[in-house]
């Protein structure tokens, strides 16, 4: 009777001891972190867009490159830091889409050739109206479009050049533009006049040779001509605007270094700041101006 006294006390003790087991055993919290893991790693990770996530030159900080100096009505007063014109609009449009605020966002400035050249970029973009072309896409990134333009030509009324309706009018006159442009492209590869054209550094070397006689007339982006003609050099005049194909239409790209792993999240920006209309907005803003001028005929 004894030994099962002792047995059946020995059975109470275990099942005691498992029923403590379970007791202790029951609350959730060691399998709490695993349920919740995924959810805190996908907040951690967040966007491949979001400003943290980005990989820049700079951590948290957009670095933009424009020309030395940068003319209206692209960059207000050389200042692009202000968020005038049309191109210091569009990037503190962009960088405030992407999550960067104005602070973030820091200016630089290169040659225009210079950032075209193959290699790595001091900057994450580039805006100084840089078409985007085959050529140039072989060793750098462009972003999709943010503008399109077309060439113009300018010229002083005192010069036959002004009565010029056709492409073909124009091959006999002396015409300049500034090197790796597309508006020198244009004269090259469209106009093809009988004498080659001049060729300048910047497009105020360009101004500054036609202002000397030097040569009959520039050819710049339509917007240029606008501002130019009406600011810069008032007693000149855009003779017509330059016909073009949907294909040999001038799109103007955000220039990146080649693969640069910041294009997804650039052309996204742009991409929704154009269906909501800012584009097309800051376009009619800084670059529309009122009148019509004759397009010449090819």
């Amino acid at each position: 009777m004894r030994k099962l006294t002792l047995l059946l006390g020995v059975l109470s003790l275990l099942v005691a001891a498992c029923g403590g087991g379970d007791a202790t055993e029951a609350p959730d919290t060691t399998e709490a972190p695993d349920t919740t893991a995924p959810a805190t790693t996908e907040t951690a990770v967040g966007d491949e867009c979001a400003v943290e996530n980005l990989p820049l030159k700079t951590p948290g900080q957009l670095t933009v490159a424009t020309g030395e100096p940068a003319f209206e009505p692209w960059v207000v007063d050389d200042d692009p830091t202000n968020g005038q014109g049309f191109e210091s609009a569009v990037v503190y449009a962009m960088a405030e889409k992407m999550g960067f605020t104005a602070d973030q966002v820091v200016w630089t400035r290169t040659g225009f050739d210079e950032a075209i050249a193959p290699g790595p970029k001091e900057f994450d973009i580039n805006v100084q109206q840089y078409s985007i072309t085959e050529e140039r896409e072989e060793v750098v990134d462009f972003s999709v479009p943010y503008y399109v333009t077309q060439q113009a030509l300018v010229a002083y009324g005192d010069s036959d050049v002004v009565n010029a309706t056709s492409i073909e009018d124009l091959k006999g006159y002396a015409l300049g533009a500034q090197i790796g442009t597309t508006s020198l492209d244009y004269i090259e590869q469209v106009i093809q006049p009988d004498t080659p054209p001049a060729v300048y550094d910047t497009n105020a070397d360009a101004k500054s040779a036609l202002d000397a006689g030097q040569i009959d007339a520039i050819v710049f982006d339509l917007p240029t001509a606008y501002f130019i003609t009406a600011v810069e050099m008032p007693d000149a005049s855009i003779v017509g605007a330059l016909p073009a194909s949907e294909e040999q239409a001038d799109k103007f790209g955000m220039l990146m270094e080649n693969d640069s792993p910041l294009k997804p999240c650039i052309d996204r920006a742009l991409e929704e700041l154009r269906a909501e209309g800012t584009l097309d907005a800051l376009a009619e803003e800084w670059l529309t101006q009122e009148g019509d001028i004759p397009v010449l005929s090819q």
